[in-house]
Order: structure tokens, then C-alpha cells, then sequence
């Protein structure tokens, strides 16, 4: 009788923990914006549609300071946060992400190259483009020596406030092709030659950091073209005249990955959840949000092809776009990001 009660209380135990461990409620940060709007109809609705717990949606602007603060003091409050390569390599090297075995995210075949890495799994695909508003430029700008071009272009500029991206596209301006940015920037010569071309622009640019402002500055007025990403020009081309230049585009994923420190439990339900997100059909739903391509190319002939015209990847999109060199911004990022700065503040 002892013993039976023994083993109704542990298959009681047993049972509360599984549904514990079912309705986890998670903590997932991401960029906000149209993303994250994609992302609760792709991924978070979804997910507590069948019963796998809440998802408390946060946002932030890609700060690691955070995530490396909560890790260092062990008070890890976000299960799962969304990140760009660079900063998803440099974390992998130091030890701020939980590593994560491919094999749960099913045929790494299935994958755009690069997708799945050691501690983290994009997502979606893509790019920092050049976008500009058609209603106020009586010629379409076509290249990034347009971009730099104020005599025939006349207005402000928009640029992200930061080196990565920047930098390359300063490079491209500059007359270097697409293909050997990286090959130049390597040098201190190449590094030197875009802090040279950005001094020419610099009276011109106005800066921002949210993902948000680039449509903004457009719609107003306030900027003529503007560095942006092309889901959030996407996201407002119903409304307006705003336009994407491909060429000299800069494409990317974004990653999910753990913090480090989490409890097994949580972070075996973070997990569980990254492998939802790269399903083929959220995959879909997602791209149908967001002009941004499937990281499983599974989901690629599930879309329509209105929606594919939009995508980074799509041949003809791709075809003049450099893909970012994650190893060189690991290895070289937080010097630049140094030197930026103390350029952006003369």
C-alpha cells in the first residue's frame, strides 16, 4: 500500500513537472517594429495556440552589454534573444550563449548556408539596403556612389549609427565592387579609406538606431535616401513611395540563442520553441509578415510569388549583395565600433 502511495506521488510529481515544463511561460526579446509583429503571428501566437505556455514578448536595440551583464551576475531574465551574426559569433566565443546540438532542428540541408551554428539558428534572411522616397527625387539613385552623390542628389542622408555596415557601404561609394569589401577593410589602408569617404558625407548624415526611423526620416522628408532594412520598407510601401535599392545590399540572418545560466528546464523549452520558429509552415507565415527570406528553404515554395519579389535571397535580389563576414566583425568589431564613435563625436 506504501509503496503504491509512493508511486502515485511520484507519477503526480512526475506529471505536474511535465505540465510545468509544457506551459513554460517564456521570455523572448527581439528588435520590435514590424519583426516583431511578424514574429507574434509566425511564432508566439502559434506556439500558445497549442498549449506550450505564454511568450512575454520584450524588445531592445541589439545592446550586448545586457545579455554579457546578466550573464556575468548569473541573473539571466530572458530565455531567448534575438541576435545579428557578428554579435552571435562573438557571444559563442565568449561563452554568453547556451551551445545547441543541430540535430534538433531536423536536416541541416534544409537550411540557407550558415543558418544553423554552434549557439544559435537563424531564422529569417535579411538585408541593409539603400532605400529612398520616390516623390522626392525627380532620378532614382542606383548605387551607393549615389548615395555619396550630394551635388546630383541633393538632402540629408540616413545612416545607421555604428561601423558595421557603414563601413562596407562607405567602401562600395568609394568605387570598391561588392565582392572585395571585406578583402579591403581587412587593412588598416581600407579601414582608413572609409573613415576618409564617410568625412566627405558627414555634414550630410543624420543618424539613427532603430530599425524604425530610416521609413520615418523617408516619409517626412527629413532624409532624401536612407541605409535601411528592407523589411521595415516593405512593411510601408502600401502607403508610400519608398523604394529599395538592391544593389550593393549588405544580407544577414538573425539568430535566436539562449543566454547562458538558464535552468535545463527553461532552456530545453527555449530550444523546443527555436525549433518551432524554423518549421517550414511558421517559416511561411513569417515571410508573408515581413519581407524577410525563409532561413528553411523548405518554406520557399509555400509562398506566392508576389511575396518572393520582396525577398533578399530571391537570384535577382541577391545577385549584387554581399553577405556580412561575420569573422571579420568578431575579430575586428569592437575596435571599429570604438573608432567609430569617436569619429561620430567630432
Amino acid at each position: 500500500m506504501l509503496r503504491s502511495l509512493k508511486l502515485t506521488a511520484l507519477a503526480i510529481g512526475l506529471a505536474g513537472a511535465s505540465q510545468v515544463m509544457a506551459g513554460t511561460d517564456l521570455t523572448v526579446v527581439s528588435f520590435g517594429g514590424a519583426n516583431k509583429a511578424a514574429q507574434v503571428k509566425a511564432f508566439y501566437a502559434p506556439w500558445e495556440s497549442a498549449g506550450n505556455g505564454k511568450i512575454i514578448a520584450g524588445e531592445y536595440n541589439g545592446e550586448m552589454a545586457k545579455v554579457k551583464a546578466m550573464v556575468d551576475t548569473k541573473s539571466v531574465s530572458w530565455d531567448l534573444v534575438e541576435v545579428e551574426s557578428p554579435e552571435l559569433s562573438r557571444g559563442c566565443d565568449e561563452d554568453m550563449f547556451e551551445p545547441l546540438d543541430p540535430k534538433l532542428f531536423g536536416n541541416p540541408d534544409d537550411y540557407v548556408k550558415g543558418a544553423i551554428q554552434s549557439c544559435g539558428v537563424g531564422f529569417f534572411v535579411w538585408s541593409t539596403v539603400m532605400a529612398y522616397n520616390a516623390d522626392k527625387l525627380k532620378t532614382a539613385p542606383t548605387s551607393w556612389a549615389d548615395f555619396w552623390d550630394t551635388k546630383n542628389f541633393p538632402g540629408k542622408r540616413g545612416l545607421r549609427k555604428g561601423a558595421k555596415y557603414t563601413l562596407e557601404f562607405a567602401l562600395m561609394a568609394d568605387g570598391v565592387a561588392p565582392k572585395d569589401v571585406y578583402k579591403v577593410l581587412a587593412s588598416k589602408d581600407g579601414q582608413d579609406r572609409a573613415f576618409k569617404k564617410l568625412d566627405e558625407l558627414k555634414p550630410s548624415i543624420q543618424w539613427w538606431e532603430a530599425g524604425a526611423q530610416p521609413p520615418q526620416y523617408l516619409a517626412s522628408g527629413d532624409v532624401v535616401m536612407s541605409s535601411a532594412y528592407n523589411g521595415r520598407i516593405a512593411a510601408v510601401q502600401k502607403e508610400s513611395n519608398l523604394k529599395v535599392v538592391w544593389n550593393g545590399g549588405i544580407y544577414d540572418f538573425d539568430a535566436w540563442a539562449i543566454p547562458k545560466g538558464l535552468s535545463k528546464e527553461r532552456a530545453d523549452v527555449a530550444k523546443k520553441f527555436i525549433a518551432f520558429s524554423v518549421a517550414p509552415q511558421q517559416q511561411k507565415i513569417y515571410s508573408e509578415n515581413i519581407a524577410y527570406g525563409p532561413a528553411n528553404t523548405q518554406a520557399v515554395p509555400l509562398l506566392a510569388k508576389d511575396v518572393l519579389k520582396d525577398m533578399p535571397t530571391t537570384p535577382e535580389n541577391i545577385a549584387n549583395q554581399v553577405q556580412i563576414d561575420v569573422s571579420f566583425w568578431a575579430d575586428n568589431g569592437e575596435q571599429l565600433e570604438q573608432r567609430f564613435n569617436s569619429w561620430a563625436a567630432k
